[in-house]
């Protein structure tokens, strides 16, 4: 029998859930779970407050009984990563590419072996595909998702009975999801193709932006050329640098909306920009009035452009043509959902059929297309092509 230190809460609590904090409890949970066939997991993070963001819980389930890990009070959760990656135990996850990144960031943590339940549900039919409602379909379980706490600051301790419910919440029923769910899946001839789905979530990773041209993709900005882009360039460098220094997402700091319009007009009054608010006083302005005499100062910059690919330009004729197509591939998979009650966009990916429609005679170089799966060349490739060589004949 394992001991861990429990947390008591208030009445209203309906199960006390395990909370590790320190070395002994992590390495007995570890212990634990290494020894199951499967875990749930989900994680809270604090991007809406804090930057950079980073994992603030990690919840793990065991059956239906949840643990709650405290990653702020680890230096090292090793012992941890090596049961996320080994291959003999099922990660149980819902529309976990989130989780998967964040625990990669923070952690360099690999996976194998996952199961969603958000992936699962989209190929069982499902309609809304949020834990809740999964949960209410498919086990007629009723999980109350507060989106108070979703926008919780995790940060900060100590955590209330009520937010550190809700998280356990989150995983409690991952394990008996999973369970019901698989049977389903197998009944209906598609767990295959979830599996395809689930090592591909598995092989997720973090990338880090690219500090350089990360600029370049500030919301509506697309358009800004030139000098006024070395503005925004700098604008965007000053505030991922007030951003770190203050802790706070960018978003929080100055919003995209207000870097473009300076950007767009960099000796304009500030006072015409709206929801300048604090920018606008006399400090922070002269701050940011600064910045752009740097921008202004500084070489234009030259947006990037698309590789011309000549082999992608297309007549009048040609384009008119393929708009039909694609318009006849799409119905083709409408047809295909409306028969399975799948949404149609899993069957078959859009940017593949624009390809397609394109171009119909490179069937076969579109099969090795990373995009398109093994299963749904399986299922669905035959009937593809026989619907391409028909339009196009």
């Amino acid at each position: 029998m394992f001991l861990l230190k429990r947390f008591k809460f208030k009445k209203s609590i309906n199960k006390i859930d395990e909370f590790i904090v320190d070395e002994d409890q992590l390495k007995i949970f570890c212990e634990l779970a290494s020894a199951q066939k499967s875990i749930g997991l989900d994680i809270e993070g604090n991007g809406f407050y804090r930057y950079p963001e980073r994992v603030c819980l990690i919840q793990v389930s065991i059956n239906d009984r949840p643990f709650i890990i405290d990653p702020l009070q680890f230096d090292d959760l090793t012992s941890l990563g090596e049961i996320f990656n080994n291959s003999k135990i099922t990660k149980i996850v819902h529309a976990g590419d989130y989780d998967i990144r964040s625990l990669s960031r923070d952690y360099n943590f690999t996976f194998n072996n996952v199961f969603d339940t958000s992936i699962a549900a989209a190929f069982l039919g499902s309609g809304r595909l949020g834990l809740d409602a999964v949960l209410k379909e498919h086990l007629n379980v009723e999980v109350s998702k507060d989106k108070r706490l979703q926008r919780s600051d995790w940060t900060i301790r100590p955590l209330s009975a009520e937010a550190i419910t809700y998280a356990a919440n989150d995983v409690r029923y991952l394990v008996n999801a999973m369970e019901t769910m698989s049977d389903k899946l197998n009944s209906l001839g598609r767990f295959q193709w979830v599996q395809e789905e689930f090592k591909r979530l598995s092989a997720v990773k973090y990338e880090a932006k690219d500090e350089e041209v990360a600029f370049l993709n500030v919301k509506g900005s697309r358009d800004i050329e030139g000098q006024n882009l070395a503005v925004l360039r700098k604008l965007y460098q000053f505030r991922e640098d007030e951003a770190i220094s203050k802790d706070r997402p960018p978003f929080k700091v100055i919003s995209d909306s207000i870097l473009v319009a300076i950007a767009r007009n960099p000796q304009g009054n500030f006072d015409d920009i709206k929801g300048i608010g604090w920018w606008g006083r006399p400090e922070p302005s002269s701050r940011l009035k600064k910045v752009i005499k740097q921008g202004l100062e500084a070489p234009p910059v030259t947006r990037p452009k698309k590789k011309d690919n000549e082999r992608q330009r297309l007549s009048n004729k040609q384009r008119e043509r393929a708009n039909v197509r694609l318009r006849s591939l799409k119905v083709w998979r409408k047809g295909i959902g409306d028969e399975l009650k799948l949404d149609p966009s899993i069957l078959w990916p859009t940017s593949s059929l624009n390809r397609l429609s394109r171009f119909p005679n490179d069937f076969e170089v579109e099969m090795e297309n990373p995009e398109v799966r093994l299963w749904q060349q399986k299922e669905f490739g035959e009937s593809l092509k026989i619907m391409i060589d028909k339009d196009s004949g």
